[in-house]
């Protein structure tokens, strides 16, 4: 009985932090009505967050999970931090000035099979027949999706489709890379590791790119790079971490769907976009083909 309870509770979590995690680019692309940069929004997000992280990362500083970490582990850490969570949301964010928040969420679900081309290439795991299929329905409703975008939007969709792209690429690199060193760390040392290397570099690349004055923005900038800080980064990602250790990785894999989901319900209501009926069938096969990856991994 205990057991189902968990495991009902990890589901309950794993599905409240997804939709808190689709929100982001729902209010990402918000603040950007207030005539504000993606480095700027970026950098909000990371400057409210840092803080959680950094405490964090100081109550979790003795905890060893029984392995000497080494100098290597944390120079690992440093590079995995930079392509995961500065990369990967920097391109994300550029991506979200030229599309919608909804076809971005679709694209960026292709991480799944991407980290398992990965595996392929450089595991030398094996790609199912299953999976195969799975993969081509996914790539196939990307395709439906995005050229149906272009049509109605113009050449500037793929520019931010292929930034996007370069987000589900390098976070699937960071996915696929990281593996062996969260054990090592636990899940919730290693996230606030990474993101205190994130929110660095982060910090620089704003100090480069941007010299404008930090009180020099609108208020509603201020109070969205705050939400998408707590509720779009740091709880969810909690939830996510506690999710998973209760139902495991690859029963989250599968609940992981609703994402695309919630992010079209998200931005129909608060941004008035609106899929087209070729799209919403681009997206359903985007969505059946990663939970069919999914379940494939979990067999």
């Amino acid at each position: 009985m205990k057991s189902n309870k968990s495991f009902v509770t990890g589901i309950i979590l794993g599905l409240l932090g997804i939709i808190l995690f689709s929100s982001k680019a729902v209010m990402v692309k918000l603040a950007y009505q207030y005539q504000v940069d993606a480095v700027s929004v970026l950098l909000f997000r990371m400057l409210f967050s840092f803080p959680f992280y950094v405490v964090i990362a100081f109550l979790y500083r003795k905890n060893t999970n029984g392995v000497t970490l080494v100098k290597n582990d944390y120079l690992w850490v440093a590079f995995f931090g930079f392509v995961g969570y500065y990369l990967s949301s920097y391109f994300d964010f550029v991506g979200l000035v030229y599309i919608k928040a909804s076809l971005e969420r679709i694209i960026l679900f292709l991480y799944p099979t991407i980290v398992l081309l990965f595996n392929k290439i450089f595991l030398k795991q094996v790609i199912t027949k299953n999976q195969v299929y799975a993969i081509v329905l996914t790539y196939v409703g990307i395709i439906i999706a995005f050229w149906n975008e272009v049509a109605i939007s113009g050449s500037d969709t793929y520019l931010g489709g292929f930034f996007i792209l370069l987000c589900a690429i390098t976070y699937a690199a960071y996915l696929s890379g990281s593996g062996w060193l969260i054990p090592k760390f636990g899940v919730v040392k290693f996230t606030a590791y990474a993101m205190i290397v994130s929110c660095i570099f982060v910090f620089v690349h704003y100090g480069i790119a941007n010299p404008i004055d930090l009180l020099n923005y609108p208020w509603q900038v201020y109070l969205l790079g705050f939400l998408i800080a707590i509720f779009a980064t740091v709880i969810p990602s909690f939830l996510v971490s506690t999710s998973i250790k209760l139902i495991s990785s690859s029963n989250f894999a599968v609940i992981a769907a609703v994402g695309p989901i919630s992010t079209i319900i998200l931005a129909a209501i608060f941004l008035n976009e609106q899929l087209t009926l070729l799209q919403l069938l681009g997206a359903f096969a985007v969505i059946i083909g990663i939970s069919l990856v999914s379940l494939s991994k979990k067999k």
